[in-house]
């Protein structure tokens, strides 16, 4: 099988946040890859780091989110160094999220209808769009650079205020830090300076050449509407011509002609209502809503939370992005109505050959759903793998707490919950983060943080027990009968 090619790169990503008692390490040199078409599930406890990380990734972090380090590659480009008006045609376009709360993501005092087809509409204008893509390329260097500018600057400027806060919260400064902080801030004005100078040299370039590519574009612009328009009056005169000695079948056959052509040429140049219209109810079949003519003009009260959970899935797909990130999207629904989502997701995500993050703290969501498994706690993946990996070889403790404390109609063990809370990450510990949770924790575990062994060339986990000098330990008696029972049923399934 051809190795598929990587549509999103995340790489030791580290971001912070800014809060009254300290800055808070949410997510902690975290690093993967999404493959085309393949389902890429991050599991883990609330607060573990998942949505912070897919946020990122939309470019909608809160204000006070300190990105530390890292980058995030989609298609070649850094997604924490572009413009806003690049994101503005990736965000939904591109790379589209289904949240968790249906409800909340649906305008109550809105039709459904207009909810599904705003985003087709407001790009209605063909030639507006004809012409943004001719420019884009050009448009993205020029504004790219100066969003570079301005982040490297503000993160230079982020460092001087966490540097002040730092000391700050020592209590009265003493002459030696107001020296500091005298220093620090004429250090950061020379190298705002600096910066600028250097960034705005290469923008003036850019923008000749952009000025140049707009002139070029809106003149290929004018020649297809003029030839567009052209080729619609003559088609119509034509039309026309037959009409004046027609009779009977014969002109309505030639009327109904003639408005085809009329609806043709408008949907030539711009997307119309009832062409957005059209295309919203198509959606809305595909994703299972019933009588979609009849839902079309309703409110979301009207609808169920699982239907309202399909609108939002709708509203995600009408521009057909290449990414589908769903941050728990089964969080507020009944077990019954999860698994007919789940399916969905995973019906459309073959129908069209989706790249699809899946994020949840639910490791059942998981067997059903994911391709790949990553594994996160206290802002680390701790254990990354396939999902047979994840699920057969499990390897850290975390996951293994995780699997035993899930439902199991087969199984007669009894539940085994995860001790403890996680840990204050404005405090993360030195070590291990889940070590304080652990059965298994041993010395080295509250010293040290554990590097990533590797187990196979898909399958990594980050913990002390797998170190050739560990102790041997064995994984819980719940999750090797878990593992034989599903073993066993996977293998009476193979040979029926």
């Amino acid at each position: 099988m051809a190795e598929r090619d990587t549509v999103l790169s995340v790489n030791n990503l580290i971001i912070n946040f800014k809060t009254d008692n300290g800055l808070l390490q949410a997510v902690r040199d975290v690093s993967f890859d999404l493959k085309q078409g393949e389902t890429l599930c991050i599991v883990g406890e609330s607060g573990s780091g998942k949505s912070v990380t897919s946020k990122a990734i939309m470019g909608i972090l809160a204000n006070n989110a300190i990105i530390a380090g890292g980058n995030i590659m989609y298609r070649g480009e850094n997604l924490l160094e572009v413009s806003e008006e690049e994101f503005y045609k990736i965000r939904g376009h591109k790379i589209g999220m289904i949240f968790q709360d249906p409800l909340s993501s649906l305008n109550p005092i809105v039709k459904i209808g207009k909810q599904i087809t705003e985003a087709t509409l407001i790009n209605s204008d063909k030639l507006k769009l004809m012409y943004n893509d001719l420019i884009s390329d050009d448009l993205i260097r020029y504004k790219n650079t100066l969003a570079k500018m301005n982040i490297h600057i503000d993160g230079e400027r982020k460092k001087l205020e966490a540097h002040i806060a730092e000391l700050e919260k020592k209590g009265k400064l003493s002459p030696e830090d107001k020296a500091d902080i005298r220093q620090k801030k004429a250090e950061f004005k020379t190298f705002a300076q600096n910066t600028k100078a250097q960034y705005m040299a290469q923008a003036k370039t850019l923008k000749a050449v952009l000025d140049r590519t707009s002139a070029e574009a809106k003149a290929k612009v004018k020649e297809y509407k003029a030839q567009v328009t052209a080729e619609h009056k003559e088609k119509e005169a034509r039309i026309r011509e037959k009409l004046k000695t027609a009779s009977g079948a014969e002109k309505e056959a030639l009327t109904a002609e003639l408005e085809e052509e009329k609806t043709a040429f408008m949907n030539k140049l711009s997307i119309t209502k009832a062409e957005a219209r059209r295309r919203a109810l198509e959606i809305m079949r595909e994703v299972g809503i019933p009588e979609p003519e009849k839902r079309y003009n309703q409110y979301p009260f009207e609808f169920s939370g699982g239907m309202r959970q399909r609108i939002v899935i709708a509203i995600a797909l009408t521009v057909s992005p290449e990414i589908l990130i769903c941050d728990e999207p089964t969080t507020a629904l009944d077990v019954t109505i999860q698994a007919q989502i789940l399916e969905l997701i995973n019906r459309i995500k073959a129908e069209r050959n989706l790249s699809c993050i899946f994020i949840t703290h639910d490791l059942g969501v998981v067997a059903n759903m994911a391709d790949r498994v990553a594994v996160m706690y206290a802002g680390k993946i701790v254990e990354y793998g396939t999902s047979d990996e994840i699920f057969y070889d499990p390897r850290h403790p975390y996951t293994w707490a995780l699997l035993s404390s899930i439902p199991d109609v087969d199984g007669k063990e009894k539940l085994e919950a995860i001790p403890g809370t996680p840990p204050n990450m404005i405090y993360p510990p030195a070590g291990d983060a889940f070590a304080a949770r652990s059965k298994y924790a041993m010395n080295i575990d509250y010293r040290e943080q554990p590097p990533y062994f590797k187990i196979s060339d898909t399958h990594y986990a980050a913990t002390w027990l797998l170190h050739p000098d560990a102790p041997t330990v064995e994984m819980p008696r719940i999750v090797k009968e878990r593992i034989r029972i599903s073993l066993e049923e996977d293998s009476h399934e193979h040979k029926e």
